[in-house]
C-alpha cells in the first residue's frame, strides 16, 4: 500500500435508530473488513432522525462523489419539468440544435426522459478523455489542469456511431447524457448549472461542505484523496487533483451532506411527487448484476434490493480511486453513504471492493449483526 497512511474510520449517526439498523461495532466491522480490500481511507456514515457521532477524524471530510452527482442534475431537470419550464419528452434538438449530429447521432430522436435514463445510444466521452487514457504521473500531471466545455465533451462522444439509436429502447450508461442535460438545465435556466443546483438543493438544504467545482482543480482538507498505480507496477500518484466542472462526475461532498440529499429527496422534498415517481421508475441494469441484488436505472436515480428484501434507492460514483456508495429507504428515514479512497492498482479487479461496501450497506439498512 505504499507509505501514505491508512485511515480506518466508522462515522456513526444514530439516535431513534429503528432495530433494523447495524450497531456501531458492526459498522466498524464491515469498515475493516472493507479497508482490507485495498484503500488508503474508507468513511461509512449512517443516518436517521437524529445524531450522534463517534470517530477519530474530521467528520466534514470532503471526498469527489463522482456520479454521485448524476440524481443532482436529475433532481434539477425534474424540478423545471414540474414548474412546466421543460418536459421530459422534449428532444435535445430542441434544447440543443445541430449539437448531436453526425456519424448517425440524431438530436432530434433523444428526449429528455432518454438522457436522464442512460438510454440514448450516445457514446460516453469518457473513452475519448485523455486523463482517462493516463498511464503514468507525466501524463496525468499533462492532462489533469485541462478544462473542457461542455460542447467539447458531446463532440468526443458524436465523433463516432452511436451504440445504439434511441428508438431501440436499449441501455447503456454514458456520461454524455449529463453533459447534455447541464446544458438543458444552462438553456431553461439562463443560468450555470452550478447555479441552478446550488439555488435549488445545496442552500436550501444546508449542504455547508458540498462544492461545485467549476475548473477548480483541487480537493479541499479534510480531504480523503485516493492513490493510483496508473499502470501495473508503476509509481503511486495521488490522483485526486484534477479539473472535473460537469453535470456527469464533478461535486464534492461529505458523507453527511450525500445522506441529507437523499433522505430530502426520498422524503419528497426536492421534487412534486409526480416527478419523483418519473425518476423511480427503472429499467433493469444487468452490468450491475455482479454487486447489486436486482439493480434498475430511473431517471437519475438506481434501485436495488436488499438481503432483507427491502428495495432501496441509490447512486453510486467511481473515477479515479474516488468510489462512493450510498442507499436511502423509500420513505427517506435513513440513508447510508461509504465514501472509499481506494488503492486499487491498473487492471486489479473492482468488484470484491465494491461487493464489501454494498455488504455494509446491507448490514447498516437490515440490521446484521
Amino acid at each position: 500500500m505504499g507509505t501514505f497512511k491508512l485511515l480506518v474510520v466508522a462515522a456513526v449517526v444514530l439516535g431513534c435508530v429503528p432495530a433494523a439498523a447495524a450497531s456501531t461495532s458492526t459498522l466498524q466491522r464491515d469498515v475493516n473488513t472493507l479497508s482490507a480490500t485495498g484503500t488508503t481511507g474508507v468513511l461509512a456514515e449512517v443516518s436517521d432522525s437524529s445524531r450522534a457521532r463517534a470517530g477519530g477524524v474530521p467528520w466534514n471530510a470532503k471526498h469527489r462523489i463522482a456520479s454521485t452527482t448524476k440524481p443532482f442534475t436529475a433532481t434539477v431537470v425534474l424540478q423545471l419539468v414540474g414548474e412546466g419550464e421543460l418536459h421530459l419528452d422534449d428532444t435535445v434538438e430542441q434544447w440543443l440544435p445541430g449539437l448531436v449530429a453526425g456519424n448517425d447521432n440524431h438530436g432530434s430522436k433523444i428526449t429528455v426522459r432518454q438522457l436522464l435514463g442512460h438510454k440514448s445510444g450516445l457514446r460516453d466521452y469518457l473513452d475519448d478523455l485523455p486523463l482517462e487514457r493516463a498511464t503514468t504521473p507525466e501524463e496525468f500531471k499533462r492532462e489533469r489542469f485541462r478544462a473542457y466545455r461542455p460542447e467539447q465533451l458531446v463532440a468526443m462522444a458524436v465523433s463516432r456511431p452511436p451504440v445504439f439509436q434511441p428508438e431501440e429502447d436499449k441501455w447503456s450508461y454514458s456520461n454524455t447524457n449529463y453533459v447534455l442535460a447541464e446544458m438543458i438545465i444552462e438553456k431553461a435556466t439562463g443560468a450555470s448549472w452550478q447555479q441552478a443546483v446550488h439555488e435549488r438543493i445545496v442552500e436550501p438544504l444546508g449542504l455547508a461542505d458540498t462544492i461545485l467545482t467549476g475548473t477548480s482543480a483541487y480537493l479541499p482538507s479534510p480531504r480523503l484523496a485516493p492513490h493510483k498505480r496508473l499502470r501495473p507496477g508503476g509509481p503511486e500518484v495521488d490522483v485526486s487533483t484534477y479539473v472535473a466542472g460537469h453535470g456527469d462526475a464533478s461535486i464534492i461532498s461529505t458523507t453527511s451532506d450525500v445522506n441529507s440529499f437523499f433522505r430530502a429527496l426520498l422524503g419528497g422534498r426536492l421534487l412534486k411527487p409526480a416527478q419523483l415517481a418519473e425518476m423511480q421508475k427503472t429499467t433493469p441494469a444487468e452490468q450491475y448484476e455482479p454487486v447489486w441484488d436486482e439493480p434498475g436505472y430511473g431517471l437519475g436515480l438506481m434501485k436495488r434490493r436488499l438481503s432483507c428484501g427491502e428495495h432501496v434507492w441509490f447512486h453510486g460514483g467511481g473515477f479515479l480511486n474516488a468510489i462512493t456508495d450510498n442507499a436511502v429507504t423509500t420513505d427517506g428515514r435513513r440513508a447510508v453513504t461509504v465514501f472509499v479512497a481506494s488503492a486499487l492498482e491498473a487492471g486489479q479487479d473492482p468488484i470484491p471492493q465494491y461487493r464489501a461496501s454494498a455488504a455494509l450497506i446491507d448490514h447498516a439498512l437490515c440490521g446484521k449483526r
